[in-house]
């Protein structure tokens, strides 16, 4: 093989790199060795058990699987893991303290927000981060310009969380929910 290494395992398939990472999931260290090219949706959901986080379409297009990274909202179906070594990774299972719902979980269920519940935790995590941006002075593409905080009415609500969907359609309950929490 003119000196070239040969990392084929049987059957000519490549064997796994792994890597041994520090995750910190919801304030808690949970160090793990994943496969270097696992997503953070998988490990999250196989090696964690954190279920919270959806596998919707595993192609970054329906927000099902979206977590917060570091504050920032990311699609965990296209993170890879090893991007998120010594990260503050927040779930939607992080998002209570205790047994006191976050704001925004409070708000979806005054509001109706969710039908099937299938995308509500990335709704929520999304909506999240959403807010922080929002607070941030982060204009949206709705934004009416650049020198004033972003006004979060419904156009903004719904541009920033556009990323989300909702086969159910409980897209106004959403809107309202994450609007009351903004107000």
């Amino acid at each position: 093989m003119n000196g070239e290494t040969d990392i084929t395992g049987a059957g000519g398939v490549p064997d796994p790199v792994t890597a041994d990472l520090r995750l910190s999931v919801n304030g808690v260290p949970r160090p793990v060795t994943v496969d270097t090219r696992e997503t953070l949706l998988d490990t999250l959901r196989e090696s964690l058990g954190l279920t919270g986080a959806k596998k919707g379409c595993d192609h970054g297009q329906c927000g099902a699987c979206t977590v917060l990274v570091d504050g920032r909202r990311a699609l965990s179906c296209l993170t890879l893991t090893v991007t998120a070594d010594d990260v503050e990774i927040v779930t939607v299972e992080g998002l209570a303290d205790g047994d006191a719902l976050h704001p925004l979980q409070a708000a979806f269920v005054e509001n109706d927000a969710f039908q099937c519940g299938y995308c509500t935790p990335g709704q929520l995590c999304s909506a999240v981060g959403a807010l922080a941006e929002a607070a941030e002075g982060w204009p949206s593409a709705v934004t009416p310009g650049l020198s004033a905080p972003p006004r979060l009415d419904e156009t903004e609500i719904r541009e920033r969380m556009s990323g989300n969907l909702c086969r159910c359609g409980a897209y106004p309950g959403i809107v309202a929910a994450v609007g009351q929490v903004a107000r």
